[in-house]
């Protein structure tokens, strides 16, 4: 169905103005972090606004940062009070990233870890002689 209304987006249009898919803002509309839609057409077509828009668009940069949902819900409630001061903010991004800072460490772990599994391989021989799945004790072997 075209957009009657230039100022009304469908679900369709959100998703492609705000980065994220119609499946994401139907469990955003659920979850309760995105209000649920307006609905036309006899209540099948839902229609989105700019408040909408950019009400999407603040979760999804929140959420590409790493902030789980309850933090952003909690963002979400802090950003409509502007009088107050914005120290709740910064103690939840600087958690955030204190939390990024912990996963590059355990990925750079991680990439140490793999890294010396795949040196001690000797591509070309038989599986039976796996240097890699030997160092993971594969299952099938005595």
């Amino acid at each position: 169905m075209p957009n009657a209304s230039p100022e009304l987006l469908i679900i369709s249009e959100l998703a492609e103005h705000t980065g994220t898919t119609p499946e994401t803002i139907r469990y955003y509309e659920r979850v309760g972090v995105l209000p649920a839609a307006h609905r036309q057409g006899n209540g099948r077509y839902r229609r989105y606004d700019a408040t909408d828009v950019r009400r999407l668009t603040f979760i999804r940069r929140a959420r590409d940062l790493g902030f789980s949902l309850d933090v952003v819900r909690n963002l979400l409630h802090l950003s409509e009070q502007p009088d107050h001061p914005c120290d709740e903010v910064d103690r939840l991004a600087r958690e955030q990233l204190v939390a990024v800072d912990r996963k590059l460490e355990q990925l750079l772990t991680l990439r140490e870890a793999l890294s010396q599994l795949t040196q001690c391989c000797d591509s070309g021989h038989a599986m039976s002689e796996c240097r890699i799945l030997s160092s993971l004790g594969a299952p099938g072997r005595a």
